[in-house]
């Protein structure tokens, strides 16, 4: 393909093989984006590019290096069309669900996979615990890739005979123009908020990072128990509203009620719910409830505990009934569809109380999580947490005033500390706790400490990191841990010791 095809006439005809953004993946033939990023310029490597084998530049000055350059006003901006039009516009071919929002993400875009495939569609997935293309798992880097990695991944998933994507869509990835290019069947909004505000200003601007998905054409999900779902549905034509209806009963099966749930009003009047969940039932196996939909009641269960998972549920079913699915399938797939890798993961070595590990990094999932455990027994809740460092500092005592109140027992320990001193980091999260907690910065002697001492009926929660397979510290080491193999290793230690 040439460069005057991939940017129009105004451009030379130099014949290109390849789209690198990075100087190291650069080879003859290759367009070279020259972007300016957070802490370097890729016009500064531009003549490393140029002695790989570049053959023509996209930047933002001139640099007079001998190769062809195209001056534009955002490298970032032009990169997501251009690897669309150099992958043959690949999402044209596919019916790509993007899903942003704080929380929620990722069990809406394993449940959605679920339901397409249900129906007969090989589905791809991106997102923040892992990808699958062609029906292969593969690691994740970024919840959303780059937009030149990204365009290639969705031509791989065509070639690999999928004919659907469910994809993350990160606030990140919004403001920094990765998703340009992509055809969206279906858009989602799950929420928002506090999280990210190292990246962004302030929650306008989260806001309006989150926004930008939503500037194109096609079907729009909002969840509209969401203060700013409801605004996004104020300001958008046609929304498919879901929400969890604020007079809904909800029991835990042994009899008791369900904490009051917040249902936050927001300014402005948005459409009723076109899918709305009542008569919300838990017990020890999920939830069950009446889904009241365009084309009548639906009786739903799910195996996913907790009040925010009806409303993933109630997400996604609403997604694969706007995509054609219809509503047989979708309760049956439902019903079967599996727990989400580090999202409530039940963690089972014969032990008499319940262990869960759980993504829950921000004020609102904690509390979620917490609720949700809080409705799976009759004694002790335990919480083990941290903060991430050079993260949102702002949020550190508010996850600590969740976590206080939601819990009988609050062990405060480290997260992913990165380049920050991690005893400083939990001062700030005790700052929302009260006194009565325990600290200790050593995550694994933390999750010991919890497991060691919980009591028959009692729950434990071991939150932050959920899926995550690796602690992060300062200059960027990484040493391996994850909390479900750890606790697994505390739960037989406890077990021999009182063998």
């Amino acid at each position: 393909m040439t460069l005057r095809e991939l940017m129009g006439n105004g451009a030379p005809e130099v014949e290109v093989s390849g789209l690198a953004y990075s100087s190291r993946s650069v080879s003859d033939g290759t367009l070279f984006f020259c972007v300016p990023g957070f802490k370097a310029d890729g016009h500064d490597f531009a003549a490393d590019a140029v002695e790989r084998g570049a053959v023509a530049l996209i930047c933002e000055r001139p640099l007079g290096l001998g190769v062809p350059e195209v001056v534009v006003d955002d490298v970032r901006a032009a990169m997501g069309p251009v690897a669309a039009r150099f992958h043959g516009d690949p999402t044209a071919e596919l019916e790509v669900v993007g899903i942003t929002g704080t929380n929620g993400k990722t069990t809406t875009a394993f449940l959605v996979r679920d339901l397409l495939e249900a129906d007969g569609l090989p589905t791809g997935l991106l997102g923040t615990v892992k990808q699958v293309v062609g029906g292969v798992e593969e690691p994740v880097v970024h919840t959303t890739p780059e937009a030149i990695d990204l365009q290639a991944t969705f031509r791989r998933m065509v070639d690999g005979g999928d004919t659907a994507c469910v994809m993350e869509v990160s606030s990140h990835a919004l403001e920094l123009g990765r998703a340009a290019g992509i055809h969206f069947a279906c858009r989602v909004f799950t929420n928002l908020t506090q999280d990210h505000l190292d990246f962004h200003d302030d929650m306008e601007a989260y806001y309006l990072a989150k926004r930008r998905l939503f500037d194109g054409p096609g079907p729009v999900v909002v969840n509209l128990d969401d203060p700013y779902g409801r605004r996004l549905a104020t300001e958008i034509d046609d929304p498919i509203g879901f929400s969890i209806a604020p007079s809904s009963t909800a029991h835990v099966a042994a009899g008791g009620e369900v904490p009051e749930q917040r249902f936050p009003s927001g300014s402005g009047a948005s459409p009723p719910a076109a899918y709305r969940a009542r008569d919300v039932r838990f017990d020890v196996t999920g939830a069950r409830f009446t889904a009241d939909t365009p084309d009548g009641p639906l009786e739903l269960v799910t195996r996913l505990p907790g009040l925010f998972n009806v409303s993933n549920a109630l997400a996604a079913l609403a997604i694969a009934r706007t995509l054609g699915v219809d509503a047989e399938t979708c309760r049956l797939a439902l019903a079967q569809a599996g727990r989400v890798p580090g999202r409530l993961e039940p963690i089972e070595e014969g032990q008499r109380f319940g262990v869960f590990v759980d993504f829950a990094h921000t004020p609102d999932s904690l509390d979620n999580v917490l609720r949700a455990a809080r409705d799976l027994t009759e004694n002790r809740l335990h919480v083990v947490f941290g903060a991430g460092g050079d993260r949102d500092r702002a949020k550190r005592p508010l996850m600590g005033e969740a976590a206080a109140a939601r819990a009988d027992r609050v062990i405060v320990t480290s997260d992913n500390p990165r380049s920050e001193d991690p005893e400083a980091i939990i001062e700030e999260v005790l700052a929302g706790t009260g006194p009565d907690v325990e600290r200790e910065p050593d995550r694994r002697a933390a999750i010991a400490l919890a497991i060691g001492t919980a009591g028959p009926g009692d729950v434990v929660v071991i939150a932050g990191k959920g899926h995550e397979q690796g602690q992060e510290f300062e200059g960027g080491r990484k040493e391996p841990f994850d909390d479900r193999e750890v606790t697994r290793e505390a739960l037989q230690a406890l077990r021999e010791s009182k063998a």
